[in-house]
């Protein structure tokens, strides 16, 4: 069992005994997530994920409505609509609902999914880290940059250039017209220099 399903197993475990609902709910992740028509918003891009936020757990303050953030972020990705994260939003607050989790925890799942959305400065700190470890994959060696540029060219592979490279451009340029690209000291420290020569690197591609 990957360390993926045995978190998301474990999360939700705290709040149901119903091994058939636990079935049910880590499959429609599964699916979602190994759609043929995704290549960077898949299972390894969650592991990835999982894997920066466990490096940052001491600074978190939610860390089971971190995990639900992290599962259902990105459950819903078309390339041609604009409302993913308000969607993917949609099913993780009925799906908390099921497992009956807190209101609050619900809602603060909620608005940390939206907050995928911009990537702004949030004023919750448990927001920011996520939004930082979510953009991790900005600052990391140019070889695993571009792979993870290429991935995402192909999930948007009915567009021809033409269309695709100016959007591109307003994405990447969106990132360098931040004050910062990440909002807490941990992943500034890390990141933040490699991830501004990457996007300047791919801007120049473009």
């Amino acid at each position: 069992m990957s360390l993926l399903k045995v978190t998301f197993v474990a999360l939700i475990s705290t709040y149901t005994t119903d091994n058939d609902l636990k079935s049910t709910l880590w499959n429609e992740i599964e699916v979602h997530y190994s759609s043929p028509k995704r290549h960077y918003h898949t299972l390894k891009h969650l592991e990835n994920l999982l894997q920066e936020l466990l490096g940052v757990q001491d600074e978190l303050h939610h860390w089971d409505t971190i995990l639900f953030t992290l599962f259902y972020h990105d459950l819903i990705y078309d390339v041609l609509k604009s409302n993913n994260e308000e969607k993917s939003a949609e099913i993780a607050v009925l799906r908390m609902n099921q497992l009956a989790v807190s209101t609050d925890s619900i809602d603060h799942c909620r608005s940390q999914i939206l907050a995928t959305k911009s990537h702004q400065l949030a004023n919750d700190q448990d927001t920011n880290y996520f939004t930082d470890a979510d953009l991790a994959v900005l600052g990391q060696s140019w070889e695993v940059y571009a792979e993870y540029a290429k991935n995402v060219r192909k999930e948007y592979s009915i567009y021809p250039d033409l269309l695709y490279n100016p959007g591109r451009k307003k994405v990447l340029n969106h990132f360098l017209a931040m004050d910062s690209i990440y909002k807490t000291n941990t992943f500034k420290k890390k990141y933040e220099n490699s991830a501004k020569e990457n996007l300047k690197k791919e801007l120049l591609g473009l």
